[in-house]
């Protein structure tokens, strides 16, 4: 008992001396010593780093999961350490309602069918939204998360520890300076040079971590870059799945053009042309028939004497009739154009195979 009321003593001895010297320090009335402008450049920098790394992660957040009520349930079973729930995106809960709807009110019907469609396709939209959460938290949000709730706390450990050393050490000096006597000044002078041995180990060990938040901007680049990937790779899953939407709806009867059911309201010219914008355009090639006429041949059709491409698939691509060409990915194929095509389209040869393929499916090399 009598050891930690001694220890005790000593701790609120120490503490108001640092406090003592804090408040003079505000004040004016006491030196400060100065750390070196590469170790404020180190401070500087970390602090930087810790506060965009703060706002990076929020923003994330909110663009994987806007919702703030969901952001909040989910921060609260991660600090219950329980697994999250599983939650439905938009895009499914959409699906789920679209389809819902079509059973209702008739599936054959050409609205029902649509209806059918389109939810087919935001439930893929729904599923490829989720991989890309999952990813982006996992690969993206938990390193950045690492460091706030890691590396960063022991810095701030260890420049706290610092902070201390130092106001030791300027309290030590100020004694040195106001004593009298000769046993005095040589106590203060021991004081002192245990302060400063204490004050430059801790420097050491706080530089040290300091400098190694050039390793994090190295693995945070790295966790950015796949970020991005999962992006590219999300929104290119979506533009597939809506083209592919496209060539559905533009095949169907019935539907946007030539539907023969009444209308609840007649369509402005500007709605009509609006519409008719959403569905994709067949390319018409000088005397070729397009689709829905009659059963388009190419075998006839020669290339130019010049102006043939090598092309590489991007996308695996399903062909909608005989007058186009199935594509596989990553296959190279010849493409050229005709007098009169749609510049969305081109005749692809594989072989003796030839057929329209769509532009935005390839990569033209030469």
């Amino acid at each position: 008992m009598d050891f930690n009321m001694k220890k005790l003593a000593s701790d609120a001895g120490i503490f108001f001396t640092r406090a003592v010297q804090f408040t003079e320090e505000k004040f004016g009335q006491a030196e400060k010593t100065e750390l070196d402008a590469h170790f404020e450049n180190l401070l500087a920098r970390a602090d930087s780093t810790k506060n965009w790394t703060e706002k990076i992660l929020r923003q994330t957040e909110v663009l994987l999961q806007p919702n703030p009520s969901a952001r909040v349930e989910e921060f609260l079973y991660e600090k219950l350490d329980r697994k999250v729930p599983s939650r439905v995106t938009n895009g499914e809960l959409l699906a789920q309602y679209m389809t819902e709807a079509a059973n209702e009110l008739g599936p054959e019907t050409p609205y029902g069918k649509t209806l059918i469609k389109v939810g087919e396709t935001e439930k893929r939209l729904g599923a490829a939204e989720r991989d890309f959460i999952h990813s982006a938290s996992i690969n993206f949000l938990t390193p950045l998360r690492n460091f706030l709730e890691g590396d960063w706390r022991t810095i701030s450990k260890e420049r706290r520890i610092l902070q201390n050393r130092r106001l030791d050490l300027d309290a030590c000096k100020a004694r040195l300076k106001k004593a009298k006597a000769a046993e005095a000044k040589a106590a203060a002078e021991q004081e002192l040079r245990v302060a400063q041995t204490e004050f430059d180990r801790q420097a050491e060990v706080t530089r040290l971590l300091l400098e190694g938040i050039s390793s994090t901007h190295v693995n945070h680049l790295r966790c950015l870059q796949e970020f991005v990937e999962f992006q590219a790779t999300y929104y290119s899953q979506c533009y597939r799945h809506m083209l592919d939407l496209q060539k559905q709806l533009g095949r169907f009867p019935g539907t946007f053009v030539g539907n023969t059911e009444p209308a609840s309201s007649p369509l402005s010219s500007a709605s009509l042309a609006t519409a008719a914008a959403t569905i994709p355009v067949v390319p018409t090639v000088a005397g070729i028939p397009s689709t829905g006429e009659a059963a388009i041949s190419l075998d006839d059709v020669a290339p130019p004497a010049s102006g043939t491409r090598k092309a590489r698939v991007l996308y695996d691509y399903e062909a909608a009739d005989s007058s186009e060409l199935a594509l596989l990915a990553d296959e190279l194929i010849t493409v050229y154009s005709l007098p009169g095509m749609d510049p969305d389209w081109l005749i692809g040869e594989r072989g003796n195979r030839k057929g329209k393929v769509p532009v935005t499916y390839l990569e033209l090399l030469s």
